[in-house]
């Protein structure tokens, strides 16, 4: 088949097919006379393939080491092995994700936990102040940043009675 009708095919432009094609992702391709790409028919399989493992997170050079020239000859343990890995990848992602969201809730809550009485420009130290103090290590700050802040303003910055009410969530 042509390029144009495996990019019909494959729903993948035929630059992109050429692209793969360069790499060495999608082999087996063929030469007519007059220079045309022939392409077999597996071709749209491994081109499916191909998306198919981007979307899931692994690289071209993954992919490459992963995807044999004949789909009749796959290395089992490998691929089992290249999708736990990517799993494990995923959950670490997912943990770390997780633990960003949760630092920036904190963070909007501060911020909006501003006193009346506070311009921004307080504020920003005071919740700058509460970041440091709070986890230091997460922020790849020194000691010395920590001192530079003034102990009254974190004092200050951590009482309850100093903070504005937040409406419900």
């Amino acid at each position: 088949m042509k390029i144009g009708e495996l990019a019909q095919q494959s729903g993948l432009t035929p630059s992109r097919i050429r692209f793969y094609e360069q790499i060495g992702l999608l082999k087996a391709v063929g030469r007519r006379p007059n220079g045309y790409r022939t392409y077999p028919p597996q071709a749209v399989m491994i081109l499916g393939l191909i998306i198919t493992a981007q979307r899931a997170g692994f690289t071209l050079d993954e992919i490459r080491t992963l995807l044999p020239s004949d789909l009749t000859h796959w290395d089992h343990a490998a691929l089992m092995d290249a999708l736990t890995r990517k799993i494990a990848d995923i959950e670490a992602l997912q943990v770390r994700l997780t633990q960003s969201r949760a630092h920036l809730l904190r963070l909007i809550e501060d911020i909006q936990a501003r006193p009346d009485d506070m311009d921004c420009a307080a504020n920003a130290h005071r919740v700058l102040t509460n970041m440091l103090a709070e986890n230091p290590e997460a922020l790849d700050v020194t000691s010395g940043d920590i001192r530079l802040l003034d102990t009254k303003d974190r004092r200050q910055s951590l009482s309850p009675s100093r903070r504005k009410k937040t409406a419900p969530r």
